[in-house]
């Protein structure tokens, strides 16, 4: 009897009848009705049984190796290339690269056992999902793009850590753009949104996370409530929307979680180690990527729209602020003591006028009073105290140093 313990319920459920057959307690027509069999294989079954006892119904199968098993060269094969070339990569990428590169095609569930196996992949443990409510996709493309940035060690050991900014659309799950920059700061969104908006046109609405680059958080706050990025999107006329959790932007989430294992192994076999090379490389993998996990819209109309000719984005990709004029035309900023120019005596009407400056991403400052361009001269350097800088800017000065 100690064979019952090898049997699967299937084969045990098998035995009960046919021992009742047996003893005569179920004739084998009730036995094959219970069983789900024909009387024919019961008889068969019964035969085995009465001259093999239990091992008969135990299949001839078990413990053998598979007739379509894959052979034991290809097996080492695979696993020394995911050895030396591959390490680190899921079974899934893993796969890609040997179909692709070595032609050898094998499924990734069965990679994934090899991988396990030769102590090259570890299983996932599988935590209690949360629950959340769902959101339907958008309609169309660029009705609503979530954007986020990921600080990240995104050329490994190769090279500084660095961050990448990335516009998912919501209707497609199809990638946008991708930027590597320094870190997360307003002059990097400002030259990513300038980059996406020349290239995809005007997109409804972005869904953004509460970085202060998008969100101001301080509490009482008496300015006008608007970032200077917030403040650019508003004057192209696109909604910006700040998500209260990560799980409100979930699409863009789960892209990073998938950069972070593809993307880094990609530029790893690419030898990709710099910004500047891994910004020339993302178009090539934009598309790839887009062609692997990109979905269809539900409407196939475009929501993008044109830029307006008339509006120049490096003037709304810009820093402004506002200053007030003394009574010298004079004003204070960023250290320095700026004072305006005027040859005719309407100088005298700027006296206590708030004025308008427009710094760009390269530094230009340019002075304007009711959309009129103001000249002015640089009379000294003030004496100031250390300037007031957050981490992440002292990071960025750090990288650029």
């Amino acid at each position: 009897m100690e064979k019952l313990f090898e049997m699967t319920k299937k084969e045990i459920s098998r035995y009960h009848a046919l021992e009742n057959i047996h003893h005569q307690h179920m004739s084998q027509k009730d036995t094959a009705e219970l069983l789900g069999l024909s009387e024919r294989h019961v008889r068969r079954l019964l035969k085995k049984y009465q001259t093999q006892g239990p091992d008969g119904l135990v299949s001839g199968h078990r413990g053998k190796k598979s007739n379509n098993c894959l052979p034991d060269a290809l097996k080492d094969k695979a696993l020394d290339l995911v050895r030396s070339k591959y390490w680190g990569f899921g079974p899934t990428l893993a796969r890609e690269k040997l179909i692709a590169y070595h032609q050898i095609k094998v499924c990734a569930e069965t990679l994934r056992k090899w991988m396990i196996e030769a102590d090259l992949h570890k299983r996932k443990r599988r935590s209690k999902p949360k629950l959340y409510q769902s959101r339907l996709r958008r309609d169309r493309l660029g009705e609503l793009i979530q954007v986020d940035g990921s600080p990240h060690a995104w050329f490994e050991d190769r090279g500084a850590k660095c961050s990448l900014l990335a516009f998912i659309d919501d209707a497609t799950s199809r990638i946008m753009h991708m930027q590597f920059v320094n870190s997360e700061s307003t002059k990097s969104y400002f030259e990513s949104f300038k980059n996406y908006l020349l290239f995809h046109g005007r997109a409804l609405a972005f869904y953004t996370d509460r970085h202060a680059v998008f969100k101001v958080n301080a509490k009482n706050d008496k300015g006008s409530g608007l970032t200077q990025l917030s403040r650019a999107l508003k004057e192209l006329d696109m909604e910006l929307i700040c998500a209260n959790s990560p799980q409100a932007k979930g699409r863009v989430e789960r892209l990073f979680k998938t950069l972070q294992d593809r993307l880094v192994k990609e530029m790893r076999l690419k030898g990709v180690s710099t910004i500047e090379k891994a910004n020339e490389y993302l178009p090539d993998y934009i598309q790839a990527h887009n062609a692997q996990f990109s979905v269809s819209p539900r409407d196939p109309k475009d929501a993008h729209r044109l830029l307006d000719p008339k509006q120049n984005l490096n003037e709304v990709f810009c820093y402004k602020t506002t200053r007030k004029l003394t009574k010298n035309l004079e004003l204070s900023f960023r250290g320095q003591i700026l004072q305006i120019l005027e040859e005719d005596t309407r100088s005298y009407k700027l006296r206590k006028a708030t004025v308008q400056l427009m710094e760009s991403l390269n530094g230009e400052l340019t002075i304007y009073y009711q959309n009129r361009k103001l000249k002015y001269k640089m009379l000294l350097m003030k004496d100031h105290q250390g300037q007031v800088m957050n981490r992440k800017e002292v990071l960025a000065r750090t990288l650029t140093a």
